[in-house]
């Protein structure tokens, strides 16, 4: 691999920081970086090279030395916060320090120090430090392996393309270090995530592959008493012939190493696994306790089935649990959804119990280099997202698999050209020796990816061609078309950037014949890799290969057609996340606008989520509670409902929970007739309240007011809903529980109507408000309120009393990660009543004009809209509202659900 003076140098340098103490004092890095300056200066560029152990060393530019200050000062400030942890009623009995209290000490933790000084070549000192601390916590949660018999489920909850790897592999050196002698990971359901997953083992826990040394076995002390035995590889999945001829030379009843397996994800691995086993031990295995971790355990693992007859795999994991009366289950995934309607009771006779974790979640958090879904989807200027509208008619949505494209959208031309560029940047950067990936995800079918692959090779040969022939000209972008499209391209997406044209493509002809195009299918016939001794820059298509865990090394371009409004699936296509170190802000991803949506959707739910199970945990709830929250969560839990249950029924009851949610109407229809409506049905709501209390800032509140007067205010106003969303799973104001919960629960509410800063103005009697200013997205029928946030600040304090307002005061101290949104939930939960919040909003209307928001006009509009802040929180009390939602309206949703199940 070439590796250039610039890398060299920075590799250099941080490894030693490394050696210092951390956090580093302010200004070390700047410290070192001019010493290295001074040290080169002095001795010259050839010692120092023979000092390296290379060849040559190049003078570096003053933009390099300050870039490197920049990076280097990211790769050390990178902070990680612990994880948080529920644990079921019994598991809180029980000893929950015996690892960290003793065990630990007493093991010397050989494996466990070996990794850490590991990653610690590569990952920041924090990240080590919370990784450790993460384990340590699940490591107590576990069962000491020297329990007569015991058997213990927990799951831990990660991000998609977080880092979960790293995680349990800590967990696997730490549960061998305590005594655990039998490891199972189950990997992906896919080849190339079992081999991807094995390598990674070698790595972090095995320490050698296929007798070279790699990973921990070039770190510490070479304990080959000790060393694991792997009954898998890197190219070969278990199978009983091959664990035979390794029972022939070892005795597993007296073995004092590890024994590991990296398994796929089929029912006949799992098979195989069980009668090796049962063949070696009769009657079950006693003397060794077994830690089985479940990767991407959403995935293949839950029954779907009715007990008696359980689905194959997730029949054959219990199956092998039982024949351990000492085991530990650790279910990895990024998407709880599917786990959490796991029956907690179900047990059976043959197989045990299912594999629900009643026993602990831990959620971890993520590092702040973390390239993740907030930092992408919640992002308000969405400065990574480039919509795509122009497909339809080239690739429908529903398409066949025997369709063929006659050409490519010129979208996905613009993101082959971006690609490109990319790699050229990285190379200008100094990270030649940095693998380069694009993913294209746009069908589900084997056939059509060939097809696109086709395309797309086709559109490649062309651009490779103009920049072999034209690149080192002088203005070659007037000289070719593909040319002066790179030209847009460039301006389009990296209008910033440190390099000039004529440098940047003058450097594509270098890099253009490393570009390789793979297909990631059934029908593979070249693989996908990333070599550890060469670089690859590949374009890569592919669909379900390329989902669930599998890491393209490098991905700065996405192009992603899928159609899904399942969360689970949503995120764990979604192979845009991870790490983007030095990199970030080349990342592009390539979708439709609704789609976009719908990943928002999904990341403020989970936000949500992970918000109440922090709550939980100071609460001592437990798992159950926590699956509970999940089913009734108003965003989350009616699709999720509908995708575990509907199998099975023609029609599903579902209960939904709103206390503690903020409930808004963020699409505003665009008829002027129903806009007129709904402002006469806040003035008709005006008019029938009471006793009115002015606010200091002009707003208007209304205490105690009658539910009667609430449910017909919801009669008149006429809420935006698709035709085929009727309960508010897109709109996100779910308008038929909101009207139940009217009619269900006994209480008064309060009213508030909000006065702005608009120079307009609105009256009703004695009532005289200025009108709110928002900024509103122009779509077909409905209007979207920017950022689809009607109310500002935290609108829900506004009815509380002093005395309430204190203890808001008080309880914002502890929410110290999630400032602003946790004063909202905090507000809510100290509520007394429902608050409906009126809202005049003088609105400007935006557009998309070639994928720049432009205003639509000079004038404004005046939209009338409201919001519900219903009180108490994950504690309150039962009152959920249930509603039947009949099969038809879940085929609306569902239709076109393009799934590869």
């Amino acid at each position: 691999m070439v590796i250039n003076s610039y890398q060299i140098i920075k590799e250099f340098l941080r490894t030693k920081l490394n050696k210092f103490e951390k956090p580093l004092p302010a200004g070390k890095i700047q410290d070192e970086i001019d010493n290295q300056k001074n040290i080169m200066t002095a001795i010259g560029l050839e010692t120092m090279a023979r000092i390296l152990s290379i060849e040559y060393l190049e003078n570096l530019s003053q933009e390099d030395w300050q870039r490197m200050v920049r990076e280097l000062e990211m790769h050390f400030d990178v902070k990680m916060d612990q994880g948080i942890i529920v644990r079921g009623q019994e598991q809180q009995k029980r000893d929950l320090t015996w690892w960290t209290r003793k065990s630990k000490i007493e093991s010397k933790a050989y494996f466990w120090n070996r990794y850490k000084e590991f990653i610690s070549e590569s990952l920041p000192y924090e990240v080590v430090k919370t990784i450790d601390e993460d384990t340590d916590v699940v490591m107590n949660n576990l069962a000491d392996p020297n329990e007569n018999n015991f058997s213990r489920y927990g799951m831990v909850v990660g991000h998609v393309q977080s880092g979960k790897t790293a995680n349990y592999s800590a967990l696997v050196c730490k549960a061998a270090d305590a005594g655990y002698k039998f490891i199972v990971i189950i990997a992906g359901g896919m080849n190339n995530l079992r081999d991807q997953t094995q390598e990674r083992l070698n790595e972090a826990f095995i320490g050698n592959d296929l007798g070279k040394r790699v990973g921990v076995g070039n770190f510490g002390e070479n304990r080959k008493d000790i060393s694991p035995v792997s009954l898998t590889t890197k190219d070969k999945d278990f199978n009983k012939q091959d664990a035979n001829r390794n029972a022939q030379s070892l005795n597993f009843d007296n073995i004092t190493s590890p024994v590991i397996l990296v398994i796929k994800k089929n029912t006949s691995t799992l098979k195989n696994v069980i009668e090796w086993l049962e063949a070696q031990y009769e009657n079950g295995v006693s003397d060794h306790a077994m830690l089985l971790i479940d990767d991407e355990s959403d995935y293949a693992s839950i029954n779907t089935r009715e007990e008696e007859d359980p689905t194959i795999i997730n029949e054959r994991i219990r199956k092998l649990l039982s024949l351990f009366r000492r085991s530990a289950y650790v279910a990895y995934t990024a998407t709880p959804y599917a786990n959490i309607f796991i029956d907690h009771k179900a047990d059976n006779l043959n197989i045990g119990k299912d594999l629900f974790p009643e026993d602990f979640i831990y959620a971890l958090e993520a590092p702040t280099n973390y390239f993740g879904a907030k930092k992408i989807f919640l992002d308000p200027e969405k400065k990574y997202l480039v919509p795509v509208s122009d497909y339809q008619d080239i690739l429908p949505r529903n398409h066949k698999k025997d369709y063929r494209l006659d050409y490519l959208p010129e979208s996905l031309e613009d993101a082959i050209r971006l690609f490109i560029l990319n790699i050229a940047i990285r190379y200008l950067r100094g990270q030649e020796n940095k693998h380069n990936s694009m993913l294209i995800h746009i069908t589900r079918f084997t056939d059509v990816h060939k097809d696109v692959a086709k395309n797309v090779g086709q559109y490649f040969d062309e651009i490779k061609k103009a920049i072999n022939f034209y690149s080192r000209m002088k203005n070659p972008e007037l000289k070719n078309d593909h040319i002066q499209n790179l030209k847009l391209t460039l301006e389009e997406h990296h209008s910033k950037l440190e390099f000039n044209w004529n440098t940047l493509i003058s450097k594509t002809a270098d890099i253009i014949s490393s570009i390789v195009i793979r297909e990631v299918h059934t029908d593979t016939k070249i693989p996908l890799e990333y070599p550890k001794d060469s670089v690859t820059n590949a374009i890569v298509i592919g669909g379900t290969s390329l989902s669930r865990g599998y890491t393209l090394e490098g991905l700065s371009v996405s192009y992603f057609l899928r159609n899904t409004v399942f969360y689970d699936t949503l995120m764990q296509m979604g192979r845009w996340f991870g790490y983007r170190t030095d990199y970030e802000d080349l990342c592009r991803i390539y979708m439709t606008s609704t789609m976009f949506g719908n990943f928002k959707t999904i990341i403020e739910a989970t936000l949500d989520l992970v918000d109440s199970l922090e709550e939980m945990s100071r609460k001592g709830m437990t798992p159950k509670d926590f699956g509970l929250a999940v089913q009734h969560h108003p965003d989350s839990g009616l699709q999720v409902t509908a995708r575990n249950k509907l199998k099975n029924s023609n029609e599903i009851y579902f209960e939904m929970k709103l206390d503690g949610h903020l409930k808004e109407t963020s699409w505003l229809p665009r008829n002027k007739v129903i806009n007129e409506n709904n402002k006469n049905a806040i003035r008709k709501m005006i008019r029938k309240l009471g006793t009115i209390e002015k606010l200091p800032n002009n707003d208007y509140l209304w205490r105690d007011v009658n539910r009667e007067h609430i449910s017909e205010f919801l009669e008149d106003f006429a809420t935006y809903n698709l035709k085929t969303d009727e309960f508010g799973m897109r709109t996100r104001m779910p308008i038929k529980f909101v009207k139940e919960y009217v009619n269900k629960i006994d209480t008064d509410w309060d009213v508030v109507l909000f006065s702005g800063s608009s120079n307009k103005t609105f009256e009703e009697g004695k009532v005289e408000i200025n009108m709110e200013l928002r900024k509103v997205d122009l779509y077909q029928e409905y209007y979207e309120v920017r950022n689809r946030q009607v109310s500002s600040g935290n609108s829900e304090g506004v009815s509380l009393t002093e005395e309430q307002k204190k203890i808001l005061k008080e309880m914002s101290k502890l929410e110290n990660k999630k400032e602003k949104f946790s004063q909202r939930r905090a507000s809510r939960a100290l509520l007394e009543k429902p608050l409906l919040m009126l809202h005049i909003l003088d609105a400007t209307v935006w557009e998309e004009v070639d994928k720049i928001k432009v205003r639509c006009g000079n004038e404004s509009k005046t939209l009338a809209a409201f919001g519900i802040s219903f009180p108490g929180g994950i504690i309150s009390g039962n009152k959920n509202i249930r509603l039947k939602v009949n099969s038809v309206y879940i085929d609306k949703v569902l239709s076109g659900e393009d799934n590869d199940d």
